[in-house]
């Protein structure tokens, strides 16, 4: 099957099937968030939109990339999310790369968002549905981070059946930018686990699947066998 890969700035009209791969940290944090509870993720443009949604919508919460801020009940890290307690809620979720790749291809027919932590569900959600071609968004580093990559190329090789060997992908993923920055403590808002976390190969056995809800874009949790 033939797959693309594209960061943000390089994508041109609508694709119709876009998986979004951010590792470290949006969309393992998504998938956390789901297993602790989250009923649905309303992905957010902005950080003022966020807190405007969370304002409109009492019972709502708001998570944001960097240190906590005021309005905000969580941060974009796994390792401050894990024992969490979220059980019916909604979040609205605003990071830097992964919700601003989501919504670029909120128009595509089908959307999935994915980490590593997903990845094997991914696939398998993608195999069942005999979708076609897909666009890997790469949202990292305007499409050259390596741990974002290497999770869209695994996932790609797993959507051809048979055994993949995951070491390979995730030691890119390790060796990565980002990785080197979380271990090093130079982003704002994290957990000294957050590397491990968003290199739990198929700890959660459900793919994400963003749709349009009315004036929303709203992410959920899809069970796959």
């Amino acid at each position: 099957m033939d797959h693309h890969f594209v960061g943000i700035p390089e994508l041109t009209g609508v694709p119709r099937v876009a998986v979004v791969i951010d590792v470290m940290r949006a969309f393992t944090v998504a998938a956390w968030a789901f297993s602790r509870g989250v009923e649905r993720i309303v992905l957010a443009s902005s950080e003022s939109e966020a807190l405007a949604l969370k304002e409109s919508h009492p019972g709502w919460l708001a998570l944001k990339d960097g240190p906590p801020a005021a309005g905000f009940d969580a941060v974009n890290s796994p390792g401050l999310l894990r024992s969490r307690d979220f059980a019916g809620r909604t979040l609205v979720q605003k990071t830097t790369a992964g919700t601003v790749g989501a919504l670029a291809v909120a128009d595509a027919p089908l959307v999935l968002c994915a980490s590593f932590v997903v990845a094997g569900a991914t696939a398998r959600f993608l195999r069942a549905t005999d979708s076609g071609p897909v666009t890997f968004v790469v949202t990292g580093e305007d499409g050259q981070a390596d741990e974002d990559l290497a999770c869209a190329e695994y996932i790609g090789r797993l959507m051809g059946g048979g055994e993949v060997d995951a070491a390979p992908y995730l030691q890119r993923a390790r060796n990565s930018r980002a990785a080197a920055d979380l271990a090093g403590g130079r982003r704002s808002g994290y957990h000294p686990d957050d590397v491990d976390l968003c290199l739990d190969i198929d700890r959660f056995p459900f793919a994400m699947v963003a749709r349009r809800e009315e004036s929303l874009i709203v992410l959920r949790p899809r069970g796959v066998v």
